[in-house]
This record gives C-alpha cells, sequence and structure tokens, in this order.
C-alpha cells in the first residue's frame, strides 16, 4: 500500500506538464492536512511562480474560465475548494447586505423592547456583575441587528445562555418567526436542547413553549443528506424555510460542509454561529470558524455607532461598553460581526481547568510550570509517570454506569467521564486505550467481551444513517430488551429512548475511549486526557490539548510528560485557506 506521499506524488503524475507536478503534489497534500489552499512564493524550487501559474493552461483566474486550479491573490486552489470559499464569501455579501436594508428597522424594534433587554440582562446583577461589561447583552444586540452573528467563547461563558435570551426577545418581537437550531454531530445537538432547556426555565410560560418545540438536529439532517453522501436535498434551488438559523459547535465544520449549509438558506435568513474560536478545526479541510474570527484586528472592537447603540440599553452604574475597544478609523466589513464572550461563570481563571487551558491555549510556559511543579488543585491532576493506578482509578468511574439498571440513567452515567487519546495507535492510543480498560472491566466481572456486541458496550456511529434518525457521533450503548435481544440503546435530543439490532446500525467504535477530535461538542464531568509519549509530533498543538481539558466540568487527570505538555503548547494549528485574506472584497 502506498504511503501517503507516494499517492500525492502519483496524483500529479497524472498531469503530463512536469513542471507543474510540484505545485498539484504539494497542493494534494496540504489539502490532505487540511489546508484550503498553498502559497506557492514559498516554494524554494521556483523563482516566480507567479508569472509561471497565470499563464498555464490548467490554472484560471477568479473570472477566468473553469479549469482545474485557480490562482487568486498568490494562492493556488483545486477549482473545487476556491468555489466553496468563494461562495461562502458571496453569501456573507447577501446577508451584510440585507441587514443594511433592514438596520434601522431592527434597532428600532429593539429599542421598543428596552425593558425586556434590562428584565434579560439588567435585572438580577451584583456589585461584581455591574463592575464589568455584559458581553453577552452586547452578543445578543448585535445577533438581533444582523443577519449574520458569529458569538465566540471559551466553556462556560454562556454561549447557550446568550442564544436563549436571543430566541426570548426574538419571540416576543415576532411571534410568528420560524427558527431552526443545528450542530454539526449529534451528541452536539442532544447537549445544545438539553443546555437550551436548563436555560429557559426561568422565562414566561408561553416563552417556554416556544422553546419546548424546538429540536436541535445535525446539519446533515436539517439539509437532508442523501444516504452516507455528502449531497443534500436542501440546496439554492430548494433552500431551508426559517428565518433565523443557529448553529453550536461551528468551529468543527469544515469548508465543503459550510459551503453547502449557506447555500441552502433563504435570501431572508439570519445566520447565528456559536463555537470557541481556540478549538480544534475541522477534521476536514478548513477551520472557517477561526479564518473569520481572524478578521477582525481586535476581537470586540466595534465602530462609534455601534457602541453607542449598546450603551443606550445601560443603566447608570452600569459598565459601559470599554472606550479602548471602540473602533477608530476605517473597519472591514465584519465589524460587530464577531463577538468574543470574555467571562466564564463555571472556570476561574485563576485556577483549575480555567487556569490551565488558557495557559496552554496561550502557550504560558511559566502558569504550565506551576502546574507540573505542584498536585494541590482539586480539578486539575497531572501524571508525569503515567501510572496504572491513575488510569485504573480514573476508569473505575465507568462500572456506574454498567451496575446502573435504569438504561437512560446508564446513559447519562456513561457521559460523566471519558477518556480522551491524541492517536489511534500505540501504547497511549486509542485502540490500545480501549483495550485496557475492557480488560480492567472484564477482571472486575462485569463484562464479557467475547461477542462483537457485548452487554453494556459503549459504542459511537461512525456515519449518517438519516432513515433511522443516526448520525456520525452519535452515542449509545448495548442492553438486552424485554424480551432478551441486544440491541443498541440510544437518546434522541428530546431524551426519548430508541433501539435499534446491532446490525442494522453500521459502522460502530467503542468509547471507553475516543479522539480528542471526536470528543469535539461533548462534555463530560470527569476527563482523563492521555497525551503519547513522545514529543515531536506535529498532531500535539495547543488546540488539541485546550479542546480536550476544556471536555471536563469539573475534573481532568492529565497523563502527560513535561516535555510533552510543553512541546504540545509551543505548536499551533497552522491551516492556510483565503477566507481571512479576502475579507476586503466583501466591500
Amino acid at each position: 500500500m502506498p504511503n501517503s506521499s507516494n499517492v500525492h506524488e502519483q496524483f500529479a503524475g497524472f498531469f503530463e506538464d512536469r513542471e507543474i507536478r510540484p505545485f498539484v503534489q504539494l497542493l494534494s497534500q496540504k489539502l490532505s492536512d487540511g489546508h484550503i489552499c498553498i502559497d506557492p512564493d514559498k516554494m524554494a524550487e521556483r523563482e516566480d511562480p507567479d508569472a509561471f501559474l497565470k499563464a498555464h493552461p490548467l490554472v484560471t483566474s477568479k473570472e477566468g474560465p473553469k479549469r482545474p486550479f485557480v490562482w487568486h491573490r498568490n494562492r493556488l486552489y483545486f477549482q473545487r475548494y476556491f468555489h466553496y470559499e468563494s461562495g461562502i464569501l458571496e453569501r456573507i455579501r447577501a446577508f451584510l447586505n440585507r441587514e443594511q436594508q433592514e438596520n434601522d428597522a431592527r434597532r428600532e424594534l429593539l429599542l421598543k423592547h428596552r425593558e425586556q433587554v434590562r428584565l434579560l440582562f439588567g435585572a438580577g446583577k451584583d456589585a461584581s456583575d455591574k463592575a464589568r461589561f455584559d458581553w453577552q447583552m452586547a452578543a445578543a444586540l448585535m445577533a438581533l441587528s444582523n443577519s449574520f452573528t458569529i458569538i465566540s467563547g471559551g466553556p462556560g461563558t454562556g454561549k447557550t445562555t446568550t442564544v436563549a435570551k436571543i430566541l426570548a426577545l426574538l419571540f416576543s418581537m415576532q411571534p410568528n418567526v420560524k427558527v431552526a437550531l443545528a450542530a454539526p454531530t449529534g451528541k452536539a445537538a442532544y447537549r445544545m436542547a438539553e443546555s437550551l432547556k436548563n436555560a429557559s426555565q426561568n422565562l414566561d410560560p408561553e416563552l417556554v413553549e416556544k422553546f419546548a418545540v424546538l429540536e436541535p438536529q445535525t446539519l446533515h439532517r436539517l439539509l437532508k443528506a442523501r444516504g452516507t453522501s455528502n449531497t443534500f436535498e436542501h440546496n439554492a434551488s430548494y433552500p431551508l424555510q426559517f428565518d433565523l438559523l443557529i448553529v453550536d459547535e461551528a468551529s468543527m465544520i469544515d469548508v465543503a460542509l459550510f459551503y453547502r449549509l449557506m447555500d441552502a438558506l433563504p435570501d431572508t435568513a439570519r445566520l447565528i454561529l456559536l463555537g470557541d474560536k481556540d478549538q480544534l478545526a475541522s477534521v476536514e479541510a478548513g477551520s472557517v470558524l477561526g479564518d473569520l474570527c481572524q478578521t477582525q484586528e481586535q476581537l470586540n472592537g466595534l465602530s462609534a455607532d455601534k457602541v453607542d447603540f449598546i450603551n443606550s440599553f445601560l443603566e447608570a452604574g452600569e459598565e459601559q461598553f470599554p472606550e479602548d475597544l471602540r473602533a477608530k478609523g476605517p473597519q472591514n466589513a465584519l465589524n460587530g460581526h464577531v463577538v468574543q464572550l470574555k467571562y466564564s461563570h463555571r472556570f476561574s481563571g485563576d485556577k483549575g481547568i480555567g487556569l490551565l487551558s488558557q495557559a496552554i491555549i496561550h502557550n504560558q510556559s511559566d502558569a504550565i510550570a506551576a502546574f507540573l511543579a505542584k498536585d494541590k488543585d482539586e480539578a486539575v491532576k497531572i501524571d508525569q509517570d503515567y501510572r496504572n493506578d491513575c488510569f485504573e482509578d480514573f476508569v473505575a468511574g465507568y462500572e456506574a454506569y454498567i451496575k446502573e439498571p435504569d438504561l437512560a440513567l446508564a446513559l447519562k452515567k456513561l457521559n460523566h467521564l471519558r477518556v480522551l487519546c491524541a492517536i489511534r495507535e500505540g501504547e497511549q492510543g486509542v485502540n490500545r486505550i480501549n483495550k485496557r480498560i475492557e480488560e480492567y472491566l472484564q477482571r472486575k466481572g462485569l463484562l464479557d467481551v467475547e461477542e462483537e456486541f457485548y452487554l453494556h458496550r459503549p459504542v459511537m456511529v461512525l456515519q449518517n444513517n438519516p432513515a433511522l434518525g443516526l448520525f456520525n457521533g452519535d452515542a449509545g450503548i448495548v442492553r438486552k430488551d424485554e424480551k432478551g435481544i441486544s440491541k443498541v440503546w440510544f437518546e434522541d435530543a428530546r431524551g426519548c429512548l430508541k433501539s435499534f439490532i446491532p446490525g442494522h446500525i453500521g459502522a460502530v467504535e467503542t468509547i471507553f475511549a475516543t479522539t480528542i477530535h471526536k470528543s469535539q461538542g461533548s462534555e463530560f464531568n470527569k476527563v482523563l486526557v492521555l497525551l503519547p509519549n513522545f514529543r515531536d509530533l506535529p498532531l500535539l498543538t495547543r488546540e488539541l490539548v485546550y479542546t480536550a481539558i476544556t471536555r471536563a466540568r469539573s475534573f481532568v487527570l492529565l497523563q502527560a510528560s513535561a516535555e510533552v505538555l510543553s512541546a504540545a503548547a509551543e505548536r499551533r494549528v497552522e491551516r492556510v485557506s483565503g477566507l481571512a485574506h479576502r475579507i476586503d472584497e466583501l466591500i
């Protein structure tokens, strides 16, 4: 079987012109690594790639005839991926044009509901809340003024709470508004449903009823995926019929799926994207959310007009919009469309998971060293020696869901904890770790793993199956039904149980341990993060470790040496695309 570099070399070999082959091979390799395009100026073997590529018969420009490759603003693309990126920009342009037409009317409507805004965001504030600016309120006001908004924030910063208040205001202003909620995976959709349900409990009964009928779904289900392919029923010719779409965990969406989502939205719709810009980018090519956030030289810097509008909702004694963030001079097209929530209500910034995650994502070596030097934090334990007793003490937590007879409770207890790995193979890889956990539980007399779908096996679906309502990332457990037949049981977004014969659900994998990538969109009370015990691994990045650590609500055990952890914090995910580079094309 050819290795990866040979595959890309063989692909380039299909082109007769030997001079273009190095560009094609590099572009193919970079696409497999998640990049959308390449900057050929960095290729040492050719002095003037610009002139060569502009004149090549296989390469076209943005306005030129359709050819395999596109050369645009010193970047080389495959035609398809340039089409995706350009389509996303064109859709954002349409959003901006629409909101420009309706901005005054939207603001006037919000001002008429000022008292409700005050009740949702101002009431009940204590002295510490009044002493800092309310970024949740700013995000809500921008989202309700805009047609396109990104709300970014780390764990516990209140993204879902903000959305609940946005919806409460929108339902009050437009009672018949049609809203759709979606996420990239089933588990992210389920968690979104659960969070919104909790956030809406203190609202008026009429609003609670409107929230009750909202059912978050996967993007593939929303767009009506055709089988397991990446084609969908909904597109520009058959658009979705919603006034507002809110998408959670948007950092997980690759450029191809993002394009198809934008293509399926009607001209009159609004879009709100929620996510954490510091999390891992999508598994497939592209990092759309991160790229769009990077278009802002200063996050949360707003024009004077937007600042004055937000301040008009504040009372005397409340902290006004920070003057140092009042933008001066010309702004790019997405000014006021990207809002970063700043304050975590879950994690403290000076200890525990909050402090460690920020130390990792910002590569604060002193703070990381302090965690490594002491073992006094109740929420964080770092085991540099990969001790087996630490490992078994943690995985003993899986005994609870196995011993739980109530199926719905068993599913909840399964998700109280998870082991997260960076790699699949090797001593610290998912495959070996799942075997270790199975062996531990078998020694305890709790599992018998002779059969593939053994009793209590926790599994994750690996492909979309719209006919069954199952999607990639859905998690379930094997239990017997009332007739003694083994089935795989899942919980849907409404908390209802559904079961299937194992052979009907397609490919699955055991999830005592799973990859960090596949944990995105999930939260667990406790997490064990197992990093491979060798430092020179390109996929070990600060974003990977940050994502893993922040899956935990209350406790994280990190098995990693000081060398591995420091190396990961120094390494960043770098994906090349043209979105941030081309943002001026929106003006």
